[in-house]
């Protein structure tokens, strides 16, 4: 069975723009109906897909982070290159280090990470969305169990070196958060079974904005743009961009 792949999307709605970045595994799925939210409230929001992601897991571990870093460089050179010259950055988990990484590398406007890693000590949690993303995968092809958990042995096996260089990722921008001087908004769900939820607090306390906060959602786990707080998410994230000095 042919699975549609998912595509990015550009919301276009107003002069203000907002780079929106999806986790490990996942695609522009994760962050589409923030940016339909943010579109009625007139930002403008961009949504690339990184290399390997809403694919199968066998071309997904044939990637690494600096394909990714660079799949979100061209998202903000897309949104540069329609004429947008102030650009927020949002990006869940994976998305969020990689914004943060923008944060001190890129001269954008504001960098909202929501459930992002600062520590790489949740490999095992990683490992096993990996694996169950994979097993999705695999049972919409609609392949039979054993030939299910044959390619699972071979992708867990095969998938160590990605996992490797996502830790020294992780580990090389948690150590440039201090340059940061943007203006954040730290989001964190209390019930994330997926990262060490530590993390919030680490970006919180070491980055050097003078305009930043931290928000707590004591009802959501990992994936909190789809979660049940998902609309106070939107508008504390509108809130926060309204409040930011754009020209």
């Amino acid at each position: 069975m042919k699975i549609k792949r998912p595509e990015p999307f550009t919301f276009e709605s107003g002069p203000r723009a907002v780079l929106l970045l999806h986790g490990f595994t996942g695609h522009s799925a994760d962050v589409r109906i923030l940016g339909r939210f943010l579109e009625k409230h007139g930002y403008t929001s961009h949504a690339p897909i990184y290399r390997g992601h809403g694919v199968a897991p066998e071309e997904l571990i044939e990637t690494r982070p600096q394909d990714w870093w660079e799949d979100a460089l061209a998202g903000y050179e897309h949104l540069k290159n329609l004429g947008y010259k102030e650009i927020a950055v949002a990006g869940l988990s994976l998305g969020g280090v990689l914004g943060l990484k923008m944060a001190y590398s890129l001269p954008i406007k504001a960098v909202i990470p929501m459930c992002s890693p600062m520590f790489f000590d949740n490999e095992k949690q990683l490992t096993a969305g990996f694996i169950h993303f994979s097993k999705q995968y695999k049972q919409l092809e609609r392949k039979d169990d054993d030939t299910i958990a044959q390619e699972l042995t071979h992708l867990l096996s095969a998938s160590r070196p990605m996992f490797n260089e996502i830790g020294q990722f992780i580990k090389k921008v948690q150590k440039e958060i201090d340059t940061i001087y943007t203006p954040t908004m730290v989001v964190q769900a209390r019930h994330d079974k997926m990262i060490n939820p530590e993390s919030a607090n680490y970006i919180y306390d070491k980055i050097e904005s003078d305009v930043k906060k931290i928000q707590w959602y004591e009802q959501s786990g990992h994936v909190i743009t789809l979660d049940k707080e998902k609309d106070l998410l939107h508008e504390d994230i509108f809130a926060f961009l309204e409040s930011l000095d754009w020209a």
